[in-house]
This record gives C-alpha cells, sequence and structure tokens, in this order.
C-alpha cells in the first residue's frame, strides 16, 4: 500500500503546483497591465526645505535640504497630490509630540519650502507650487506654474473601488536617482480596513518601494487610494525608542474618494510659492485658505 500512497502524494502535489504558480502568473498578468496603464501618472516632485529647529535656551540649527518625493497626477492639467507629511516633516514631528507636554513647548519645528519641481520621464522639469494642504489627511496638492504643453497623463479617482482584509493591491512609485528614477510596482497585501474616524486601509509591514504618495490600485485595475501616513498625539508613557512600529504615526491607503474630495477645492497656480492651509467649514468640508 505504501507506494500506493506515495504515488497519490506525487499525483496531488504536482496537481497543486500548476495552481499555486497560475494564481502568481494572473497576479503579474494584472499588476502589470496596471503598470502598464498608469506608470507615467507617477512623477517624481523634487522640493527644496529650508529647515530651522530649536529647543528652550540652546540655541538652533538651520539648513538647507533637496528631496525627491513621490506624486500621484490626478488630473491631465497637471494636479498631483503627494503627502503632506513628507513636504512638511517637522509638522509631522510636531503632532506625534503633542502629548509630550513641556517639550513639545520648548522644541521649535519649522520647515520651508523654497522650491518645488514635477520632473517628467522624458527630463522635463515643471516649476510647480502648492496650492492646497490639508493636515488632518496628509494631503498637498501641487500645481505646475504654467500649463503643461501637452496634457498629462493621470489617473481617473473617480474609478474607485474598496478592498478588503488580506486583498492585494497594487502601489506603484518612481524609485531614486540611484535607480535612474526607473517606474516600479510592488504588491501590497490590506492587514486592516479601519472605518472610524474614517475609512481608511492598513497595508502590511512588509518592506517594499511603496512610499509616501504612491496610488495604490485594486487588481481589476480600479485605483483604491494614495499611500500616505497618519498621525495621532503620542501619550509620554507610550513612547518608546525601542519599539519597531513607533508610537502615534501609521501608514495608510487613503480612500480615492476621499482624495476626490479635497482635490475639488484646490484653486489654480498663482505662479508664486504661497501655500494655503486646507481649512474645513461647519460641514467638516476641506476648503483653500484663500478661494477664489
Amino acid at each position: 500500500m505504501r507506494p500506493v500512497i506515495i504515488q497519490w502524494l506525487a499525483a496531488a502535489l504536482a496537481l497543486s503546483l500548476p495552481a499555486g504558480a497560475a494564481r502568481a502568473d494572473e497576479l503579474a498578468e494584472k499588476g502589470r497591465a496596471i503598470f502598464k496603464q498608469h506608470q507615467r501618472a507617477v512623477v517624481t516632485v523634487q522640493v527644496v526645505m529650508k529647515s530651522k529647529m530649536s529647543f528652550g535656551g540652546l540655541g538652533s540649527d538651520s539648513g538647507e535640504l533637496k528631496q525627491d518625493l513621490t506624486g500621484t497626477v490626478i488630473d491631465p492639467s497637471g494636479l498631483t497630490v503627494l503627502a503632506l507629511s513628507a513636504t512638511d516633516p517637522m509638522s509631522m514631528i510636531r503632532n506625534v509630540l503633542g502629548g509630550m507636554g513641556d517639550e513639545e513647548s520648548r522644541l521649535k519645528l519649522d520647515t520651508e519650502l523654497t522650491d518645488v519641481k514635477i520632473l517628467l520621464e522624458d527630463g522635463t522639469e515643471l516649476p510647480a507650487e502648492v496650492v492646497l494642504r490639508d493636515k488632518d489627511l496628509d494631503l498637498a496638492f501641487i500645481r505646475p506654474k504654467t500649463k503643461p504643453a501637452q496634457p498629462m497623463a493621470a489617473v481617473d479617482l473617480t474609478r474607485a473601488g474598496q478592498a478588503d482584509v488580506l486583498d492585494q493591491v497594487i502601489a506603484l512609485n518612481r524609485l531614486g536617482t540611484v535607480a535612474g528614477r526607473a517606474y516600479a510596482a510592488s504588491v501590497e497585501r490590506i492587514s486592516a480596513v479601519v472605518q472610524k474616524p474614517r475609512l481608511f486601509y492598513v497595508p502590511e509591514s512588509t518592506l517594499t518601494t511603496t512610499t509616501l504618495g504612491s496610488p495604490a490600485f485594486l487588481l481589476d485595475g480600479k485605483i483604491l487610494g494614495i499611500c500616505v501616513l497618519r498621525t495621532v498625539r503620542a501619550d509620554r508613557a507610550a513612547m518608546s525608542l525601542f519599539s519597531l512600529q513607533p508610537e502615534g504615526l501609521t501608514a495608510i491607503i487613503l480612500p480615492a474618494a476621499e482624495v476626490l474630495k479635497v482635490a475639488k477645492q484646490a484653486p489654480e497656480a498663482k505662479g508664486d510659492t504661497t501655500k494655503p492651509d486646507a481649512k474645513k467649514d461647519d460641514s467638516g468640508d476641506t476648503k483653500p485658505a484663500n478661494p477664489q
């Protein structure tokens, strides 16, 4: 009987392997289709930031930093969304340290964007400006200062879908200069769906090329949302240098509908570097600080 059992197990294994390979191939094929359709809507946003930090009476420190960020074009006119925390990391730090009492009041952190450019695949640099910010949702919207010569490839946020726990999604990104700013795709898996205070998705913590500002798509090609950072004020007792996940912040995928709602309030570029904060009216809607 043993040879019969061994033959049966071998046959079962042979049947199962092609099925698993087929599922993997199907995921790869769907991912490549999404990649080819939307890769050019993902752009590098190059920013120059001036920062100044001081703590109590210990003096201050200032500096300038040039950084490449990931942005997602959401309108052919060039309107691009990225994570606000990436353009203003000091604001993120202030949010997290909000529960630290006296330390927060003594710590002064200021950041100023002095230059913003959208870098296209062909090497074109489009001077841009921040036209709207939403601190609650960690969103920043930029527009080219001059209208692009040709309509830009863009993700249609109205073609959106929803995900469930353990669903796989495809996130797109552009790598840094060391990798020639090549387009990249990653498979992310949804580890949690949070309903309150608003709907958002938490991807698992596996290290991939996905960065803040990357768009995430369902396998049917619909847009799920944009990768941003959610921050809450951390309690002093919960702060730990040994924690693998810093208390008070986590990466999330903000649903496309939330992004679209704010994007509709984005004003036209004014040709300067002013950065109006997004304000909310009594209904909770986000609006530009200086609506036109």
